[in-house]
């Protein structure tokens, strides 16, 4: 197994994990009120679902995890501008800007 693949399926995992959590966790919900953004909740849990399922298929098809990978990659570092604009600490943040980094280095090696 490459190291591509292992980023992807750690990536996926989380992703499927955060995104299913959203709907059981009253947390995750608070956090999204928490900045403003309550009313984008769902989409953004669906669209973690979605990020985690593209990855995924994208071990077979390439464009699907350049798309996944991009849209996660772009979706984090919307999180992390949220983040930094409710003056959360580095260690709140740093996830988001893991993420964000580790799905736009995917994407960097899925496209050379």
């Amino acid at each position: 197994m490459t190291l591509n693949n292992l980023l992807i399926i750690f990536s996926s995992s989380s992703f499927l994990f955060y995104g299913i959590n959203y709907f059981l966790s009253s947390k995750m919900k608070g956090e999204f009120k928490r900045f403003g953004l309550e009313k984008f909740g769902t989409t953004t849990a669906i669209m973690e679902l979605l990020g985690a399922v593209g990855l995924l298929a994208g071990l077979k098809y390439y464009p699907v995890l350049i798309v996944s990978s991009a849209g996660l990659a772009l979706l984090m570092f919307l999180g992390v501008l949220v983040r930094i604009k409710m003056k959360d600490s580095f260690w709140l943040t740093l996830p988001a800007l893991f993420y964000f980094i580790l799905n736009l280095f995917i994407l960097g090696l899925s496209t050379s």
